[in-house]
């Protein structure tokens, strides 16, 4: 405490003197002349700054000098006998990483059949039956072609039964080559590359260009391997309505304002060529007007269009007059109408190049064996040298829908050029009958079910799972709950229409008796 009888105007001398006699103490350390000059020089303009670094050094010299402290995982913890673990152990119960099924699902399992032989027009079973098969996306019959046979036996005595690497590491042949040569070609565009599974071809695409804070656009209808395929690239994802390109304008011109004071960022529709769980096809010219006037990239899934639209099956660019070089990504599927395996997206050489150091399902899977590869290229060539083979199809397709119309139950959702029939039970009905989606499923079961008793073999379109975090209600769009029917030129005209006057039949008696 200061003395009364001192002034307080001798504090300020008092102080300095302090300094100079601390200063003077100071200087008998060896070097502390020039830390002194240091400081002097450096910060006489700047207090602000020495306090600081005064304060940081005080701080690294209280953490060095702090007592140690112990990092002993189990201070505080209550440690445990090998019994009490064993029986905490038991004790546990693991959620189940799948729900047990249902007893309808069983039941759906059991009476499954099993094909024994090659998915032809006319198919032999396990249980000896053969039967006219129209499940099969086999449209071209061939499947069971004797030269591609021959072709396919000897390429695989020529390469083996699979490259047994990734395409970068040695898993690329000569005809995964020819074959993205052929497909490119086919459909008119500058490149292509080759995915050795059709589902997930989709599904590597997307996260290949869409990156979290990308924008994609995407129709509501789009199959489980579109969704896929956008969850996992966490892109911020916008929803329109099925089909609706109003809705779609909408949407895009939202998006636009709303990313007019942000950063650039990547910008994509999504959709599908023919919807799978609806049969119906998208427009195409629409969509090219949109994209290019919002200024977005246009990524078109086709594995249910590819082949079969257009006078050469060169898909829904083809089939309703468009370039296809307007389209950035053309993504595709080997394994129906091809009669092949695994999958491909077309577009230009900076797409597909990009694909090969950044595709998931193209860097970490085996390559398409060779035997695939030669089925495409070889399949392509005769859609592009017998346009007769298409225009076949789509009157056998004609042929079967006519049939499958004279009833008053379901209805056909598919576009008339699309030889995958999609039937759905009709509103109407469902409404007056009071029925839930459980009650639909266990009607067109019994009416594939009946459809094989009567030796037409058909399959039930399943569920679709929603996208994580998304509820029915906030999506806005249920896949109903349908069956397909599949022409084939596997057949004569007067077979067609017989199997389809015998599934006509069939849905009259099973839905008419159920209430």
């Amino acid at each position: 405490m200061l003395s009364e009888s001192m002034d307080w105007h001798e504090i300020p001398v008092l102080v300095q003197n302090s300094l100079q006699d601390l200063a003077w103490q100071a200087q008998k350390i060896p070097g502390s002349a020039i830390a002194v000059r240091y400081v002097k020089s450096s910060y006489q303009n700047d207090p602000v700054r020495s306090a600081i670094e005064l304060f940081l050094f005080l701080f690294a010299l209280r953490y060095l000098l702090a007592p140690s402290y112990s990092v002993k995982k189990d201070k505080g913890y209550v440690k445990l006998s090998e019994d009490e673990i064993d029986d905490l152990v038991d004790d546990w119960t693991p959620e189940p990483l799948v729900s047990a099924p249902t007893a309808f699902e069983e039941a759906e399992l059991e009476k499954r059949p099993v094909i024994v032989g090659p998915t032809s027009p006319k198919t032999k079973l396990a249980n000896g039956r053969t039967v006219t098969n129209l499940a099969s996306q086999n449209f071209y019959a061939f499947a069971d072609q004797p030269a591609l046979k021959e072709k396919a036996v000897a390429t695989l005595r020529a390469y083996g039964v699979g490259p047994c690497s990734p395409p970068n590491f040695y898993g690329t042949q000569d005809v995964h080559m020819k074959a993205e040569a052929d497909i490119a070609a086919h459909i008119g565009v500058s490149a292509c590359i080759l995915y050795a599974q059709a589902l997930t071809a989709i599904q590597s695409v997307i996260p290949s260009f869409a990156k979290r804070g990308d924008i994609i656009v995407c129709d509501k209808a789009v199959s489980y391997s579109v969704r896929k395929g956008v969850q996992i690239s966490r892109s911020t994802v916008r929803w329109f309505e099925h089909n609706d390109y109003e809705d779609l304008e909408r949407v895009l011109a939202r998006v636009t304002k709303e990313q007019r004071a942000k950063p650039l960022t990547r910008r994509f529709i999504v959709t599908e060529g023919v919807f799978e769980n609806v049969g119906d096809m998208a427009d195409l010219p629409k969509l090219i007007d949109l994209k290019l006037r919002y200024k977005f990239r246009l990524i078109l899934e086709e594995s249910h269009s590819f082949g079969v639209l257009g006078p050469h099956g060169r898909g829904l660019t083809e089939h309703q007059n468009v370039d296809p070089t307007l389209v950035d990504m053309i993504v595709g599927s080997l394994a129906g109408a091809l009669c092949a395996g695994g999958g491909f997206c077309a577009g230009g050489t900076d797409i597909v190049e990009h694909q090969r150091i950044s595709s998931a399902a193209y860097t970490f899977s085996a390559a398409l064996p060779a035997m695939s590869a030669t089925t495409a290229s070889e399949t392509i060539a005769l859609l592009s040298e017998k346009p007769n083979l298409v225009r076949e199809l789509r009157e056998n397709t004609r042929a079967l829908r006519a049939q499958l119309e004279k009833q008053e139950f379901v209805r056909i959702t598919s576009h008339p050029d699309v030889p995958m029939c999609v039937l759905v039970i009709k509103p109407e009905i469902v409404e007056a009958r009071g029925w839930n989606t459980d009650d639909e499923e266990k009607a067109l079961q019994e009416v594939v079910d009946e459809c094989l008793n009567q030796g037409v073999l058909l399959t039930r379109v399943k569920s679709m799972p929603l996208p994580i975090g998304v509820a029915e209600k906030d999506l806005g769009f249920k896949c109903r709950v349908a069956f397909k029917v599949c022409g084939t030129i596997g057949l004569s005209r007067k077979e067609v229409e017989k199997a389809g006057g015998t599934v006509r039949g069939v849905v009259a008696r099973v839905l008419g008796r159920r209430r």
